[in-house]
């Protein structure tokens, strides 16, 4: 039996729960590998954590799966060509194309969710829109190969969903018992339609902080995306003379 490889790249600014949760769940299946990759192989900081020993993402010949995490650092990899040029090499490959929170705007930037359904962090889902892709405020989305998280924590639920996918119920199920994976929040305010209004004002207000720099990314990766589009679809011009 072939083995399943499993790619999450990772780049400076990324959210490292957004990959260490689902990694923790992932590593455990049958027959899969995961590899943790960045440009270069370069050690990746991570809220205050330095991931080192990485692949070089550029190395990495294809994969079965390609996981993309989120984190404030998306603003910047949308917009990072030597990046993109490699999700958009591995992903084309891939057959399954996935993500966690933010991560989904890396695979809008490069031309994998346009007319499909996606989910991302609630603060940010919008930003999908310029991409053509269409926003679901669903906690784990599947359309086709392509099956996204929401933000952060979601990428357990996310993984599990994967899990179940790849190997089976019955495998996922003991991989969410060996995990002791029983979510029970002490508080009900993990989601802005459940919080209290007063709380959720003042996360918009700490998002915001970021927002008009974020919001310029998606729609210059957006624009970049179009404009390459429509050169390939361009007519090859015909030689004068």
């Amino acid at each position: 039996m072939a083995q399943t490889e499993i790619l999450i790249p990772l780049y400076p600014g990324v959210t490292h729960l957004d990959f260490t949760g689902p990694q923790q769940v992932l590593v455990r299946l049958p027959g899969a590998r995961v590899t943790v990759a960045s440009l270069g192989g370069a050690d990746i900081e991570a809220d205050g954590l330095i991931f080192t020993g990485l692949a070089d993402l550029a190395a990495v010949e294809r994969c079965d799966m390609l996981c993309v995490p989120g984190g404030f650092g998306t603003t910047e990899a949308m917009l990072d060509e030597a990046f993109m040029a490699e999700i958009r090499r591995l992903g084309a490959g891939a057959t399954y194309l996935t993500s966690v929170c933010t991560g989904s705007l890396i695979l809008a930037a490069a031309g994998f969710l346009k007319g499909r359904r996606a989910a991302c962090h609630w603060a940010w889902r919008e930003l999908l829109v310029p991409f053509g892709a269409i926003v679901d405020e669903a906690r784990v989305v599947r359309d086709g190969n392509i099956i996204t998280g929401g933000g952060v924590t979601a990428g357990l639920d996310f993984a599990f969903v994967v899990a179940a996918e790849l190997a089976g119920e019955p495998v996922a199920k003991s991989i969410q018992l060996g995990l002791e994976y029983a979510p029970s929040p002490p508080f009900e305010c993990g989601r802005p339609e459940i919080a209290d209004p007063v709380i959720l004002a003042a996360m918009r207000q700490m998002m915001a902080a970021a927002g008009a720099d974020r919001i310029a990314a998606a729609e210059e990766a957006a624009r970049r995306l179009e404009s390459a589009l429509v050169s390939r679809r361009a007519p090859a011009t015909a030689p004068v003379g």
